[in-house]
């Protein structure tokens, strides 16, 4: 059970003014989940930690499924999706970040997108996935790079406890019964990269700088093009990933 102090510390996470930019990267992040889940049709979906709804608020723009349900620890995360008023969302409930209140099988498919690196426990959180959905599609920011640990302050300030690459995230699946359906990596987009410096860094806007985040971006996508998924793992920003249950029961405990 998630304990009481890291509740009360994200019950006010999103009570913030950061509306647009968490939109902005909500837009990416639902994108991937698409991309990635083209195969399937789901006609029940369930987003666990859905933080402000921003993700689902996509999601029931584009009709991604028929029926979309939301779990939040944070109270305040709560409210603002139940604001959305979002016409394809039939329940939005609060949680402890660990049980689902929903029986065996409940869903066709779980979302859990940028949560896995915040929770202490994940493979009591996995195994919770598994019980109640047959897809669970699982994204996380791509932190490590050598020397993160010199940076840590950052990242725990973010809440981020666990760092993943695709490879190491791949193995945790797999090794909870999970088979890799579908995978994607990707960078951030450069509107929001600009948005990040310009507006919440307030860097001066410049052509030079502009030019700078164009050209960084353009390189490395066509180096990972070029060089194959070892150096696009290595240049991403993020790790998306569709499971579904296997046959194997593979817990190791």
């Amino acid at each position: 059970m998630l304990s009481e102090e890291v509740k009360t510390a994200y019950d006010n996470f999103y009570t913030n003014s950061d509306v647009e930019w968490r939109m902005l990267g909500a837009k990416y992040k639902a994108k991937n989940i698409v991309d990635v889940c083209a195969a399937i049709k789901p006609k029940t979906v369930l987003e666990v930690g859905a933080g402000d709804g921003s993700i689902l608020h996509f999601l029931n723009d584009w009709n991604f499924a028929p029926e979309l349900y939301a779990l939040e620890i944070a109270e305040s995360g709560v409210d603002l999706i139940k604001k959305r008023n979002l016409s394809l969302l039939k329940e939005v409930q609060s949680f402890d970040g660990y049980k689902i209140p929903y029986a065996d099988d409940s869903f066709d498919l779980i979302i859990l997108a940028h949560v896995l690196e915040h929770v202490e426990h994940e493979r009591i959180l996995i195994r919770e996935l598994k019980r109640v959905a047959k897809y669970i599609v699982v994204e996380v920011p791509k932190d490590y790079r050598y020397g993160v640990d010199n940076r840590m302050k950052h990242f725990l300030d973010y809440g981020h406890i666990n760092m993943y690459t695709p490879t190491s995230l791949r193995f945790l699946l797999q090794s909870e019964g999970l088979e890799i359906m579908e995978d994607k990596v990707s960078m951030t987009a450069t509107e929001t990269v600009k948005f990040n410096e310009f507006v919440n860094k307030r860097a001066p806007k410049s052509f030079m700088r502009n030019l700078k985040i164009e050209l960084e971006y353009n390189i490395k996508k066509t180096l990972g093009g070029l060089l194959g998924r070892k150096k696009q793992e290595q240049f991403a920003n993020a790790y998306t990933v569709l499971t579904k249950k296997s046959d194997q029961n593979l817990h190791i405990f």
